[in-house]
Formats: C-alpha cells, structure tokens, sequence
C-alpha cells in the first residue's frame, strides 16, 4: 500500500505491507534505528516518537496509519551536529545509563515541554510515567527534564 509521510522533515513514500508496526518501519526500511523496540506492548515507551505533534508509541500504530503524516523521530532532534537542549540535558545531568530507554524519555519530555506549561517534578514524573528505565532511578531522568526547560526557556527569550 502507497503510504507518504513526512519524517524528520523529509518527505518518504514507502510501499507498504498493511500489516507493519510504525516502529518496524522508522527502524527497517528507514535506518532511524534511535527507536527502540523494548516490549511490542505499549508498556515501556522505548519507541516513542512525535507524531503529528503527540507523543506515541510506534509500536502500537501500523506504518500505513501514519500516511499524511508528520513524524519526528530522535534523528531529527539534533540539528546539524548540535545536540537539541534535552539531548543536552539528559547527557549534563545524568539522565541516563545504559541508553537504551533514552530516545523514548527524550521524546516523551519534547512533548511534555512542547506544551508550554512551567512543569514542576510531579509533573514531570506523570508526563514520564509511560516510560521505563530500568537503570537510573528517575531522579536523574527528572533532574534532567527540569533542566532542559530551563535550557529551552533560555533559548526561547
């Protein structure tokens, strides 16, 4: 099936199996292998990626779903070789081990911020709370998305 879509800002036209998860398709016939695949539940939130400007877990939307649609994956955070401010804060305060649950964190906590709203910790901790680690703790993950809005809001002024 003759699926478009925009991801990362560049427009992508894939024949696709109506059957293939979003996931599958970002990691297989894209090389956007920053999103993960951890549970194929929804329940670790590894896959999450921007999807017409909400939070979602890729792996609980098929690829043909996502037509017409624009998606933004951790790949396109970064704009030419600079890390985006909550790519930098996760790394400044810690707010990851292992790496793996990163990507998901990082999109979630765009969308959070994107939002527009002064979050506090449990704020923060409710955004995330669709999300796992299963190294950090948290209170690193949190530190790390109090102070991307602090970075983020400095950028902004």
């Amino acid at each position: 099936m003759k699926t478009r879509f925009i991801v990362n800002g560049d427009e992508v036209e894939l024949d696709l199996e109506p059957r293939r998860l979003l996931v599958d398709v970002l990691r297989e016939d894209l090389g956007l292998t920053g999103t993960h695949i951890g549970c194929d539940t929804t329940n670790c939130g590894a896959c999450t990626v921007i999807l017409n400007g909400k939070a979602v877990k890729s792996c609980t939307i098929l690829g043909v779903q996502a037509h017409g649609s624009s998606i933004l994956t951790i790949e396109g955070l970064s704009k030419e070789g600079e890390l985006h401010p909550i790519q930098r804060a996760f790394l400044e305060k810690h707010g990851l081990q292992c790496g793996f649950c990163t990507p998901g964190m990082v999109m979630t906590t765009y969308w959070l911020l994107s939002q527009g709203k002064k979050l506090g910790e449990e704020d923060v901790k409710k955004g995330l709370s669709g999300n796992l680690c299963r190294c950090t703790g948290y209170q690193g993950i949190v530190d790390a998305v109090m102070y991307a809005q602090e970075l983020m809001k400095g950028e902004s002024s």
